[in-house]
């Protein structure tokens, strides 16, 4: 498991920084230092530091995946044979290398993960799932659940 993060300590610019930068990751320094109520300088050191903090982590583009045909959204409950910590370190090595997976979370419930699974169809999916996923370490079962159409999606 990996170990505790140590907070950072952030006041209320540093939250306004965080929120305009979720919204808009393309903003300019300028047009963000206006919008938290700061001059430039000490807007670009504030990102600077939650940058080296690893507040902010990285910053990427957000896709439409209709776009590029991987529209197809899918949640798998995922069961382990062993939940004993060597187990659960095997699986979420080997869960990481499935590009498929967009995301997964170690659940607190009647199966152990969920993962969250983007594919260009239905028929795509049901190999990742038989040829990837079902042969991750130690999986017991798997149920899915097809997401019929996306309501409200946001990138972290």
């Amino acid at each position: 498991m990996r170990d505790a993060p140590t907070t950072v300590d952030m006041d209320d610019f540093d939250r306004k920084i965080l929120s305009v930068l979720r919204r808009d990751g393309r903003i300019t320094f300028t047009d963000l230092a206006q919008q938290v109520g700061l001059s430039k300088t000490p807007c670009q050191q504030r990102v600077r530091r939650l940058v080296d903090k690893g507040v902010i982590t990285g910053f990427a583009a957000i896709v439409d995946p209709a776009k590029v045909e991987l529209d197809h959204v899918a949640f798998a409950e995922v069961k382990l044979s062993d939940t004993r910590e060597a187990a659960l370190k095997q699986f979420n090595a080997a869960v990481r290398a499935i590009p498929e997976v967009e995301e997964c979370h170690m659940i607190a419930s009647s199966f152990d993960y969920l993962l969250k699974v983007r594919t260009p169809d239905i028929r795509r999916y049901r190999i990742v799932l038989g040829e990837k996923i079902s042969s991750l370490p130690h999986v017991a079962s798997t149920s899915t659940f097809v997401a019929m159409e996306t309501i409200s999606e946001t990138a972290r």
